[in-house]
C-alpha cells in the first residue's frame, strides 16, 4: 500500500480485520469459503489489502503460528479456502459496507461493517441487525424473546463480579428470536457461560475476543 493511500484505507484495514476475527469466532466447524463484500465509496478504493486484513482476522484465532498481512492469502490458501471479492455501489442506508460471509460445514454465516467517524462499527450479525464496537470481550447470546432473560443475564454475570461496559438487544422478529450482545473489559468464565446456558430460553451463547 502507497503511503499516499494507507491514511484512506487505515480505518478500512482495522474494521475488515476485526469483521474477519468476530466472524470466525460465530462460526462452528471448518472454514471451507470466504466471501468479502465491498458496497458505497469503500468499492471505490483499492479492496485487496482490505480482503487480506479480513483474511488475517479471520485466521488469527484458529492458527497456533502467528498470521499478518503477508502470509494470510498463503495460509488460507493451504486450508483450501475459497475466497472471492464482490463489488457494488449500493451501501444502503450506509456511505461504505464490508461485509465477510463465510460457509463453514453445513451452515453459513455473516457478518457487515462501517465506519461512524473512522471507527469500526458491526452492523449485521446474521439476521439481526446491530450497532456494536468491535473491541474487548463480547459476549453472544441468542434467546427467545421473552421477559427476564436480559435481567437472568445481568444478575448471572453480577453475581460473579463481570462488569457491563455495553449492552444491546437486536431482535429478528418480535415474539421470535433475539441476541443479546454484552461488551466487557474482562473474560467470562465457563461457569459463567454454563449458567446461562442452563436457562430454557437460551439458544446459544459465543464468546468473541477483539482487544
Amino acid at each position: 500500500v502507497s503511503p499516499e493511500l494507507l491514511p484512506r484505507l487505515q480505518p478500512y484495514l482495522s474494521l475488515g480485520e476485526q469483521l474477519g476475527k468476530l466472524q470466525t469466532q460465530l462460526c462452528e466447524g471448518g472454514i471451507e469459503s470466504v466471501t468479502v463484500e465491498y458496497s458505497g465509496e469503500v468499492s471505490n478504493l483499492t479492496i485487496a489489502p482490505l480482503t487480506i486484513a479480513a483474511l488475517k482476522g479471520l485466521l488469527t484465532p484458529i492458527m497456533e503460528a502467528p498470521v499478518n498481512y503477508v502470509n494470510a492469502p498463503i495460509v488460507a490458501r493451504e486450508r483450501g479456502i475459497e475466497v472471492k471479492e464482490v463489488k457494488s455501489s449500493d451501501a444502503g442506508d450506509f456511505t461504505s459496507l464490508i461485509r465477510v460471509r463465510v460457509k463453514a460445514g453445513k451452515k453459513s454465516h455473516q457478518v457487515a461493517g462501517t465506519l461512524y467517524h473512522k471507527d469500526p462499527r458491526v452492523v449485521e450479525i446474521d439476521q439481526f441487525k446491530v450497532e456494536v464496537v468491535p473491541e474487548g470481550n463480547m459476549l453472544l447470546i441468542q434467546n427467545i424473546d421473552r421477559p427476564g432473560v436480559i435481567g437472568m443475564v445481568g444478575k448471572v454475570l453480577g453475581d460473579n463480579n463481570i462488569n457491563i461496559a455495553r449492552m444491546q438487544c437486536a431482535l429478528e422478529k418480535r415474539g421470535g428470536n433475539a441476541l443479546l450482545i454484552i461488551g466487557s473489559d474482562q473474560s467470562f468464565p465457563a461457569a459463567v457461560l454454563d449458567q446461562i446456558k442452563s436457562s430454557s430460553n437460551i439458544l446459544s451463547v459465543k464468546v468473541a475476543a477483539l482487544s
